[in-house]
């Protein structure tokens, strides 16, 4: 499992890239990709593309990102999701906070 981050050529999205496992073992990680961003960055977009299992932590890591930098971002993104956690994210509805696809 790993964890990346890069910034648009224009400097306003955050894409962070989780390969593998999205669970607890990513909380320091997770964190420091979004703890210091630029205040240019408006958009964030987790992509889930190369994510094969997410748990309850990383629901709770993806809310903790959002409270904490939610008056600077104006937009969050799940994206590129394997239909299993695509299912867990629209059941426990952050299909309301999150654009998914």
């Amino acid at each position: 499992m790993s964890l990346t981050k890069s910034i648009s050529a224009d400097a306003a999205t955050l894409t962070i890239h989780i390969k593998g496992k999205f669970d607890f073992n990513l909380v320091q990680s997770f964190r420091q990709a979004y703890a210091q961003i630029d205040k240019s960055i408006t958009k964030v977009i987790i992509d889930l593309r190369e994510t094969d299992y997410m748990d309850s932590s990383a629901l709770g890591m993806l809310l903790n990102m959002q409270k904490s930098i939610d008056t600077q971002v104006n937009k969050f993104e799940i994206s590129n999701c394997q239909p299993q956690l695509k299912k867990i994210l629209q059941i426990s509805r952050f299909d309301k906070k999150f654009d998914i696809s």
